[in-house]
Order: structure tokens, then C-alpha cells, then sequence
């Protein structure tokens, strides 16, 4: 239950604002966000379960976000890494519209996929036809298709344009907008094999249960002049922060 909110080109000093909650099951094992050795051009975190990532940025200024879409096909064994899309753009020189067509996107799960290199960012999500250009605005992602009108990212979308309408984006700002924990309502819970209270749990932007929960936080800043800098916030089972690293190029 992944949440992304961001802002294209709507504010003087960033033509890109990303704030992302990566949500997962506490056993699995994550590499923290770094330049990666065999790729030393590329930071990101590491899935060192499946491979991949979910959020990697390049020095040129490529980069993308992967969520899972939230459906009820099962799971299947056969399918390729979704973590492997954002390294497979990161590492390409494709411009982002072909390099969604060179996707076979059948051959995995439902994703939901951000990537670009800026002024260009597409969205591609193998359960619709077709990827969308984003142009200036302000957008959320969650596990359904982007904006939609789920509680956790309709607030977080709402917070993320106040902090640009009132020019008080900052690294904290992001991160405290990214630590809410207030869940949604309970008619938007959707039970299937959780039990109600993780199924209530999960409709918060910040999530803190014993086996899954938000890992971590990422703060993604793009300036106008070209710069960028990258932060990672990382959290316990407890939701208390256990980590921090910044990068900035």
C-alpha cells in the first residue's frame, strides 16, 4: 500500500516535489537508499528479495517509482520483478514515452509505473490502456490507478498543494506530510484476506502494524538550476525512525 505524491513544474524554485511512503512487510530484506556499487551513477534502495527497486534516481536526472496495483488476480510465481521496471528506465537512454513501449507489461503484476526525465515524466499501469503524459500539477498514487479517489491520497495530494501554494515546501515539510497516520474512513475499508483492523490500518498514508508497515520515506527535490537532492527516511516496526540517509548531485 504504497503512497507517491508529487508536483510537475508549479513552483519558482522545483520543477519536481516527490514525496514517497514505500509500504512492506518488515521481514523483507531492503538494502538502504545509497549509489549503488555495480551502478555508480544510480541511488536508490535495493530490494534484495526480488531484485529491483522502487525508487531510483541517475546523475543525468532519470528517474522513477514503481507502486503495486491492488487487484484481486493472485499472486503468480512466473511473474518477472515489478522492481525491475525503475531499474531497466534508470539504466535506459530511452526518452520515457519509448521506453513504455519497449514493455512487455503482461509479463508482470499490476503496476503502477512514474518515470521520467524532466520536463518529460509519463505514467504507465498495466490495468489501463495506454500511459499519460503528466503535465504541470500536482498528483497522488497509491495500489489503484493515479488520483484516485481513495481518502490516503486525496489528503496527502490536498497537503502536498497547500505546501506549494504557500511556498513552504521544505525536506520537513514533506516528511512530516508523509508521517500521517490518521486512517481513512471505515467505509473505504476493503476486507478481502486481511482482518478488519489491518484492512483499517492500511488506509492510513503512514502505516504501523507489527508485520508491515511504512519502511521508509523518500523526499525527492528537483531545482530549476538542475540540482537534486535525495533523502531517506527509514522506520521500525514501531514507526519510529531508525535511519536516515541524504544524497544530493
Amino acid at each position: 500500500m504504497c503512497l507517491v505524491v508529487l508536483s510537475l513544474h508549479q513552483h519558482d524554485l522545483y520543477s519536481l516535489i516527490l514525496a514517497a511512503n514505500r509500504d512492506e512487510f518488515h521481514a523483507r530484506p531492503t538494502q538502504d537508499a545509497g549509489w549503488w556499487p555495480d551502478k555508480p551513477d544510480i541511488v536508490g534502495g535495493r530490494d534484495l528479495q526480488a531484485g529491483g527497486t522502487w525508487l531510483a534516481v541517475r546523475r543525468n536526472g532519470r528517474f522513477a517509482i514503481v507502486t503495486n496495483f491492488r487487484d484481486a488476480e493472485p499472486t503468480d510465481p512466473n511473474k518477472r520483478s515489478r522492481g525491475e521496471l525503475v531499474t531497466r528506465f534508470v539504466e535506459s537512454d530511452l526518452s520515457p514515452r519509448a521506453f513504455l513501449d519497449t514493455l512487455d507489461e503482461g509479463a508482470y503484476a499490476g503496476f503502477n509505473l512514474i518515470a521520467g526525465r524532466l520536463p518529460d515524466v509519463v505514467y504507465l499501469s498495466n490495468r489501463e490502456d495506454g500511459s499519460r503524459v503528466l503535465g504541470p500539477g500536482t498528483y497522488g498514487l497509491s495500489n489503484a490507478l493515479l488520483d484516485g479517489p481513495w481518502d490516503k491520497v486525496v489528503r496527502s495530494k490536498r497537503g502536498l498543494q497547500a505546501l506549494v501554494d504557500d511556498d513552504t515546501v521544505s525536506e520537513s515539510t514533506l516528511l512530516r506530510l508523509m508521517g500521517d497516520r490518521g486512517r481513512g474512513p471505515v467505509e473505504e475499508v476493503e476486507r478481502g484476506r486481511l482482518d478488519f483492523d489491518m484492512a483499517h490500518a492500511v488506509t492510513a498514508p503512514f502505516i504501523v502494524q507489527p508485520d508491515y508497515g511504512t519502511r521508509c520515506t523518500t523526499v525527492l527535490l528537483a531545482a530549476r538550476d538542475g540540482s537534486w537532492n535525495f533523502t531517506e527516511r527509514r522506520f521500525d516496526r514501531s514507526g519510529r525512525p531508525s535511519g536516515e540517509s541524504r544524497f544530493a548531485f
